[in-house]
């Protein structure tokens, strides 16, 4: 009986997978199967957190990297880059959306909102519930946190712990400060009706 160990099992494996041989591409499917760098740009105009911008980008920008390469404005944060987490949440027309999935394009005409832009005086409602509630540990998940509640409250999803948690599932808090996030947004939310 021949007795073969994990690791050369494994090694065999390896082996006979590199010996199996793919037919080679055509020069058209090679091509077809790597983006152009043509260098096209598109101008754009909208409105961020009030002011106007007029740039010129390249259409396969998202606008994530416009708002953070090119016009300094690092809130938003890159954390997955797959919109999956929600450290990117921005407004776009009234709606929060991971602005790594958007594309920059796609802002032309619209008013862009993010955490830079929601206080023009002192603190935000949202932001200052977060402290009060300590909502917060690292930080680097906050201002797409504070985005999306505030899109939690203006939509109506305020009005129970189950529908802020529904609402507000897209964001991930890495250090587990939900509790704190979900009493920040029931407080900010009686604070935000006032106003």
């Amino acid at each position: 009986m021949l007795h073969v160990n994990r690791r050369e099992a494994i090694g065999v494996g390896l082996t006979a997978a590199g010996m199996v041989a793919l037919p080679p591409l055509s020069d058209q499917t090679a091509q077809a199967q790597i983006p152009a760098a043509s260098g096209a740009t598109m101008p754009i105009r909208f409105t961020v957190n009030g002011n106007e911008v007029q740039i010129v980008v390249d259409p396969r920008s998202s606008l994530l990297d416009v708002l953070r390469e090119t016009l300094h404005l690092t809130g938003a944060k890159k954390g997955c880059d797959h919109g999956q987490c929600g450290a990117c949440t921005v407004h776009v027309g009234g709606r929060a959306v991971a602005s790594c999935l958007t594309m920059a394009t796609k802002a032309d005409g619209h008013e862009v909102l993010t955490i830079e832009g929601i206080s023009a005086d002192g603190l935000h409602p949202m932001q200052q519930a977060f402290i009060d509630h300590d909502a917060l540990q690292c930080g680097y998940c906050t201002p797409g946190q504070i985005m999306a509640a505030i899109a939690c409250v203006q939509e109506g999803n305020a009005t129970s712990v189950e529908r802020i948690r529904e609402r507000m599932s897209g964001n991930i808090c890495r250090c587990g400060a939900y509790v704190g996030i979900v009493a920040a947004i029931q407080d900010a939310a009686r604070k935000m009706e006032e106003v």
